[in-house]
């Protein structure tokens, strides 16, 4: 016995505050378990003069009837608008009921989920959300993110706001990775509040924005950044790179995750296939600047490697279209993993001819795939390491970060074996 489910697609195309209605997909669960995925471009929205594709490389645009099986039958961009981790914690300490699958969690997702997709059941799109979290919710938000990862949301029982409190914290549920997190709108920007959470090593916040900052002092593109201090917390606030305010609205822009590039998935069997080097290859084939943007993500991967950012998955990179063509979006979700080795240290993507391996030799190997001369790589990676060299305390310090978590965080920072030969 087969089952099917289906969904209408809209999109805020550029320029336009507005959804319109703009695909159908369709999922198939056959009789032996396969989840079959079906993807069509509606007739009138590809009569559109302002039509745009979802992304480069999977849902083209076009009259095209597309069929997947991969990913238990989602597009990588669908996929991309879906919720993380902590999403979909929240949804289901929200949801009245137990057992999700993959199309529910798709469905259940916030109206404000990250790119500029939407999905519902009606053919008529639906009007896109107009009240946003302020930072005067934010410590409603800290403490039911906390009761979330206690596993304690009981002790709000008896507050009259639970459900108001749950449902703003569900908004932001798809922009990525497994820490509490919410959106708010602050300074007519919107902006993820990154939250603390009881099992960090140390403030993240704190260290996380000061990443951000030293990647600027790197020379690199990166989300904009700020601190709030709420009931003696510390909450992150990294600036939506994919909406800017306009006297009609949020501007939506789409964007799809390095993970759709290079057509892989979270599975332990397609990490063999995570690396920088095809993700090159991609953004070669699609973005509008190939120079300036290869040349970014060289010095991204460098500063990873330099700085210990060992959790540099394709999820945490992103390429954007503010208008029709796209562009490699700005980094995000930089932070360090201060492993004790020091001798060889291991990024989540190939990096060089030696696989994964963080070393200066390895990332040089492949310079040409990045359309740069071995000259001008070996710059980027000395100006990296003289920077960090020199900045790293400061950056910290001036970031807020206590000097206990200072002294554990030092282990990342230019560790011994970047420089050892390959042998």
């Amino acid at each position: 016995m087969t089952s099917e489910r289906e969904c209408f697609v809209y999109i805020v195309l550029p320029g336009t505050t507005e959804f319109v209605t703009a695909a159908r997909f369709k999922m198939t669960k056959t009789r032996d378990g396969v989840s079959i995925g079906e993807f069509v471009y509606g007739k009138n929205y590809l009569a559109r003069p302002d039509a745009v594709e979802f992304d480069p490389i999977e849902l083209r645009f076009g009259p095209t009837e597309y069929k997947t099986i991969r990913m238990q039958g989602f597009f990588g961009a669908i996929r991309d608008s879906m919720p993380d981790f902590w999403g979909r914690r929240v949804i289901e300490r929200h949801a009245s009921r137990v057992g999700f699958d993959e199309f529910d969690y798709l469905m259940l997702g916030p109206d404000d989920r990250a790119g500029a997709l939407g999905f519902g059941l009606n053919a008529e799109p639906p009007m896109p959300r107009r009240e946003f979290n302020r930072t005067l919710d934010l410590e409603s938000l800290q403490n039911m993110a906390d009761a979330i990862i206690n596993n304690d949301v009981t002790r709000f029982e008896n507050h009259a706001d639970i459900h108001q409190v749950q449902e703003l914290l569900l908004e932001g549920t798809s922009m990525g990775g497994a820490r509490p997190k919410a959106v708010i709108e602050d300074n007519n920007s919107l902006w993820i509040a990154k939250f603390s959470s009881p099992q960090d090593q140390w403030n993240q916040p704190r260290v996380e924005l000061a990443f951000l900052n030293m990647a600027k002092m790197c020379g690199l593109q990166v989300a904009e950044s700020k601190i709030i201090s709420v009931s003696g917390k510390d909450v992150l606030l990294v600036r939506r790179f994919d909406r800017d305010k306009s006297d009609a609205g949020y501007r939506r822009y789409r964007m799809v995750s390095a993970l759709t590039l290079l057509k892989s998935d979270d599975s332990p069997t397609a990490r063999e296939n995570w690396s920088y080097l095809s993700l090159a290859d991609e953004i070669r084939r699609c973005s509008a600047k190939p120079t300036m943007d290869l040349r970014e993500l060289f010095g991204r991967m460098c500063f990873n490697a330099i700085v210990s950012n060992l959790d540099d998955h394709p999820r945490n990179h992103a390429i954007l279209a503010k208008e029709k063509n796209w562009r490699l979006s700005p980094a995000y979700d930089l932070t360090p993993t201060p492993v004790f080795a020091q001798d060889s240290r291991f990024l989540a993507m190939t990096c060089g001819t030696y696989g994964r391996l963080a070393r200066k030799e390895n990332l040089l190997t492949c310079h040409g795939r990045f359309l740069l001369s071995r000259e001008d790589a070996e710059f980027i990676i000395d100006n990296i390491v003289e920077t960090v060299r020199h900045e790293w305390v400061s950056c910290l310090r001036r970031a807020g970060v206590c000097e206990k978590d200072c002294i554990t965080i030092s282990r990342a920072f230019i560790y011994d074996g970047f420089f050892l030969p390959i042998i």
